[in-house]
């Protein structure tokens, strides 16, 4: 079978388990089109990755999944729930989390106290049961201070728990985002170009972490411009195009696929 074969002319659509759905997806600036008729699956356990030229849409199809914007047509689904036009945090609390592309830097909070921004359907978010259930609240908080400390041993930024998070590197608050979006325990994981501006050594060790993560049963979806970091690591490869699917398959297919090369060489500029 030639590689071109194992490449599908648009998305692969119908898998076994998807855990996110977008089918349809359309979204509109005045008179530009984002995304037209854009339809992706990304299956349960897989590592995915979204690329594309500059101006593609992937950005904006983040966007729409994660509920930043709402479509002009089309649905999204998320663990077999229609999550269409419900807000960021409701839809996270279906299972799925993202980053971003330039990571958020909390002001007057701590690395650890930034990570505890992450866990959901805490106790203490309602102030009805600081009143009538404390030691509850205190369980959880206890929890969820010693759960954010692990993750940050986890990914080997401990010793900077106690620092301003406004203090950090571009880097290092990669590894944070990460760190809190795992906070939430999801079953999907949107990373935005995880390694933009980011050293060798710390992608390598990106790579390494989400491999690891995958393993136990975390599935990612990822936009990476990095082509080297993103086919070694992901598979399938969605691309993107003008705002809908141009072709998914294994990345060494992908990447020596004439219409993604001229995609690449003619796309669009932003």
């Amino acid at each position: 079978m030639s590689e071109q074969s194992l490449v599908s002319d648009g998305p692969v659509l119908g898998k076994t388990d998807p855990v996110l759905r977008a089918e349809g997806l359309e979204k509109r600036f005045g008179g530009l089109v984002a995304t037209d008729d854009a339809s992706i699956e990304v299956e349960r356990g897989t590592i995915t990755g979204l690329i594309g030229p500059n101006g593609a849409g992937k950005s904006t199809l983040f966007n729409l999944v994660s509920g930043f914007y709402e479509p002009d047509a089309g649905s999204v689904s998320v663990n077999g729930v229609n999550v269409t036009g419900q807000k960021p945090h409701e839809i996270a609390d279906q299972g799925m989390i993202r980053t971003f592309q330039t990571p958020r830097k909390p002001e007057g909070m701590t690395v650890r106290e930034a990570l505890l921004v992450g866990p959901h359907n805490q106790t203490g978010e309602s102030i009805i049961p600081l009143f009538t259930s404390p030691s509850t609240v205190e369980q959880e908080e206890r929890r969820s201070l010693e759960q954010a400390q692990q993750m940050l041993e986890r990914f080997e930024i401990g010793d900077l728990a106690t620092q301003p998070a406004t203090d950090l590197s571009g880097g290092q608050m990669k590894l944070v985002e990460l760190a809190r979006g795992m906070m939430a325990e999801p079953d999907l994981l949107l990373l935005d170009e995880p390694v933009a501006g980011v050293n060798p050594v710390l992608a390598d060790k990106l790579a390494g972490f989400i491999e690891e993560l995958n393993e136990e049963g975390i599935t990612f979806l990822i936009i990476e411009h990095d082509m080297n970091f993103i086919m070694r690591l992901a598979d399938p490869i969605i691309v993107l195009n003008q705002g809908s699917v141009l072709v998914e398959g294994p990345p060494e297919a992908v990447r020596s696929d004439e219409r993604v090369i001229d995609a690449y060489l003619g796309g669009p500029s932003e």
